[in-house]
């Protein structure tokens, strides 16, 4: 617990500003600023060599889950020290406060995953975080920045080719979430349940010498009829709330399943989460999107996501826009 409080407190202490004049309970709509590489100290060709970094646009990831036993934490790490942006978006649920009201878990790896965020703030990210429902209570604090760090309730992300997309976690487009919230408890109970007997199952599978990524829980949500139905319904929701928003895509979380797909001639991207799947959304200078996954052979080796799929199929699995 103490970990933990040390990490908020330093996030904190990165500085706060509250914009004059503007209404805490609400969070507009905004349009990205222009990008930030020209505020860099060097340029990113030289940080690169520099750090073996690949420089990219945005880096999109929601659904951590810190605080809890099923956060996948080095494996994110793994993917974090590959990466350098001018955009951070931190898509909802990134701390489970809601287990935490039961349990505090938080090792070292955890606190690491917040450092490391304060120092992408400090080397001039822009970092944008959206609470979700298990961080609900940050929606206090809509409005404000800590340093470099802006918590909103959505933004709008303008990608390097022109595209608006709209980025929330998700979680007001799902009825039980808004309207059944002890039914949310429990599933959010069965899931974790669920997460544990799949890394059981893939302990032993990596024991047994049998390679590839399968997941007991990924194999439920497309298989049970229900949760297929679902997932499906929240896509359509979310891409419709968008267009009619006039955006040209959505980027959310909230539903822990990885998506890259058009659906009535929308763009819908879902993060994924950092308790199965273990995806981000990438964007790269172009605007070309891209989603990546990082292994459990590979969550302490150097990450490559520049090798080619067919190559490497073991540490990298990748879906382009």
């Amino acid at each position: 617990m103490r970990a933990f409080k040390n990490a908020v407190g330093g996030f904190l202490n990165t500085g706060f500003n509250a914009p004059p004049g503007r209404n805490l309970a609400q969070s507009p709509l905004q349009s990205a600023p222009a990008p930030l590489s020209n505020t860099l100290e060097t340029s990113p060709q030289q940080r690169k060599h520099e750090t073996g970094t690949k420089r990219v646009r945005a880096l999109f990831l929601s659904d951590i889950h810190l605080g809890t036993r099923a956060c996948q934490a080095e494996r994110l790490l793994a993917f974090m020290r590959e990466y350098e942006s001018e955009y951070l978006y931190l898509v909802g649920d990134i701390v489970d406060l809601w287990a935490m009201k039961r349990t505090v878990y938080w090792p070292p790896a955890h606190n690491t995953i917040v450092q490391k965020v304060l120092r992408m703030a400090r080397h001039h990210t822009k970092i944008y975080f959206i609470p979700g429902n298990h961080d609900e209570s940050l929606r206090q604090y809509v409005g404000m920045s800590f340093g470099a760090v802006d918590i909103v309730t959505d933004h709008v992300h303008v990608t390097a080719d022109g595209k608006r997309l709209w980025v929330m976690h998700g979680d007001q487009y799902d009825q039980v979430t808004t309207c059944h919230r002890w039914i949310s408890v429990l599933g959010d109970v069965s899931y974790t349940v669920l997460v544990h007997i799949n890394r059981l199952l893939s302990l032993s599978r990596r024991k047994l010498g049998i390679g590839g990524h399968w997941s007991l829980a990924d194999y439920a949500k497309r298989n049970v009829l229900k949760a297929v139905a679902y997932i499906g319904d929240f896509e359509t929701v979310a891409v419709r709330a968008a267009a009619h928003k006039k955006m040209d895509g959505v980027i959310c979380g909230h539903i822990h399943t990885a998506a890259l797909k058009s659906i009535e001639g929308t763009c819908y991207y879902n993060c994924g989460d950092w308790v199965d799947s273990c995806t981000a959304l990438v964007e790269h200078m172009d605007g070309r999107m891209e989603l990546v996954r990082t292994t459990p052979e590979h969550a302490l080796a150097i990450f490559e996501p520049l090798v080619a799929a067919q190559e490497a199929p073991v540490q990298t699995e990748r879906l382009r826009a």
